[in-house]
């Protein structure tokens, strides 16, 4: 504690114009959690020096959650034009007929690369104007208190001392053995962005988040899609209610579900992919996207130089304030494997430096991390699980409210989704699930109510607009009142 009280010290004597050494931190990695690290680190009044190999905001903004919610929403508002006839939207007299959309991937694709790189010159801007020195190449711990950069452009290697040091390196796809991405025909979701056009069938190997998210969005394009999963439901680590709704959609919608199907392979023959299943059965399209998990990127980072614990897998062992075993060295993001969302990279990221700073630091508590699934329609949830009150493992109550019975619903012609609470013995609200459009912003009420240790009572009384899916919130929480 005596190192953490003097980088504290520092820190505080350099923003009062004291004559005492400035912390110096570097950050290894400029996702979400490396980022938001460097500029709590930048505001702490330490010199800090962030390396980033691809490009500042990492996998989050360049590869993954900005350019798939992007097409996401392409994808939902060209199912929207289908859906329209059911609200009497007419062309010329005629209900639009969904097969004579058309999608310009080309134009999807290069907004998709225009916004990733306009959100990443946005963040780069920040980190330069809070005074944060970012440095492009390859970064490896050399020694202690030692980063060495190679591959930028134009330079020797470099090296940068560090007192504090964030590593935050995110993750790769995770690859099959016999089904290599060749970034044309089978790819993995970092690849789907080489597409020219649009598949004729699409294969996708994995039905996590990563899988369901691009089998409906190109189910939504108007693509063929053959959804291969080794478990027997889509959305495995899902509310199994969530996961039945969504599952449902993707079906009605022409998308073909392969339950309990586990891939051995996929080859390439021509323009064609064929995938071979555990049951011998043989799937054939024109491509293939691999979605079965990520592993981090810890190779080659020197983490054994100075003693840094890895698991089995890899990731990097923290605890609750993204300590390693080592001191002065902290973990954040998608290489630690705690969750592998942005937002919780980046309070891993602010929790680390507040940490090192002598900072008041609340751990992380991940039962009180809300996440979305951004399938159509999405599904949120945050706190304790349905199944762990269902099956007698948490004491408390559940209720479903069908999102069929909210007026507002009604007028958008929504009949898909719910709203689930959770509430302990005594009516506190300890987790909740829902499966709407926009529930990823719909689940911040419970989130705040879960973090806040609100009633299900506070929660009724509270007025919603009328009429709003927010009702049906609200709703849910009257039918737990507890006499």
């Amino acid at each position: 504690m005596g190192s953490k009280r003097s980088h504290f010290a520092a820190a505080k004597g350099a923003r009062n114009g004291h004559n005492a050494p400035v912390t110096k931190v570097v950050v290894i990695g400029g996702g979400p959690g490396g980022y938001e690290a460097a500029l709590v680190a930048a505001q702490e009044g330490a010199h800090v020096v962030l390396i980033e190999r691809d490009g500042v905001g990492g996998a989050a903004v360049l590869t993954d959650c900005v350019p798939s919610k992007t097409l996401v929403a392409t994808a939902r508002s060209a199912s929207l034009a289908g859906e329209s006839a059911d609200l009497g939207v007419r062309v010329d007299g005629h209900a639009i007929d969904p097969s004579s959309a058309s999608v310009d991937l080309k134009f999807v694709f290069d907004r998709v690369r225009q916004l990733a790189a306009a959100q990443s010159r946005d963040i780069t801007e920040r980190l330069v104007a809070d005074g944060v020195e970012v440095r492009h190449g390859k970064a490896r711990i050399a020694a202690p208190g030692v980063v060495e950069i190679v591959g930028e452009v134009g330079s020797d290697p470099t090296t940068v001392n560090y007192d504090v040091l964030l590593v935050a390196t995110g993750a790769r796809p995770r690859e099959l053995p016999d089904a290599m991405p060749d970034g044309q025909r089978i790819l993995n979701w970092k690849q789907v962005w080489n597409l020219t056009e649009l598949p004729d069938h699409l294969i996708v190997i994995g039905s996590g988040v990563t899988g369901a998210e691009f089998a409906g969005a190109f189910t939504a394009l108007g693509v063929e899609v053959t959804l291969v999963s080794s478990r027997d439901r889509v959305l495995p680590t899902q509310d199994p209610d969530a996961a039945d709704v969504v599952e449902g959609v993707f079906t009605r919608r022409g998308m073909k579900v392969l339950g309990s199907a586990r891939a051995l392979s996929a080859r390439v023959n021509g323009d064609l992919v064929t995938v071979s299943l555990a049951d011998g059965r043989d799937v054939v399209g024109s491509h293939c996207l691999v979605a079965v998990g990520a592993v981090p990127n810890t190779e080659d980072l020197g983490l054994d130089a100075v003693g840094v614990r890895t698991g089995v897998t890899g990731t990097i062992e923290v605890d609750r304030v993204s300590r390693t075993n080592v001191l002065g060295i902290y973990a954040a993001g998608d290489v630690t494997g705690v969750n592998p969302l942005a937002s919780v990279a980046a309070m891993q990221g602010r929790i680390a430096m507040w940490h090192a700073f002598g900072d008041a630091v609340t751990p992380l508590k991940l039962t009180e991390v809300s996440q979305a699934v951004f399938t159509d329609p999405e599904i949120a949830s945050v706190g304790v699980a349905a199944a762990d009150v269902t099956s007698g493992r948490v004491p408390g109550r559940v209720h479903t409210q069908p999102l069929s019975s909210n007026a507002r619903a009604k007028m958008q012609g929504l009949q898909d989704g719910f709203v689930k609470l959770v509430v302990s013995p005594d009516g506190v609200i300890r987790g909740g699930v829902v499966v709407a459009p926009r529930a990823s912003d719909l689940i911040h009420a419970i989130a705040m109510a879960v973090s806040q240790h609100l009633t299900a009572d506070d929660m009724a009384e509270t007025f919603t607009v009328y009429p709003s899916m927010s009702g049906s919130i609200a709703e849910a929480a009257r039918r737990l009142h507890v006499v």
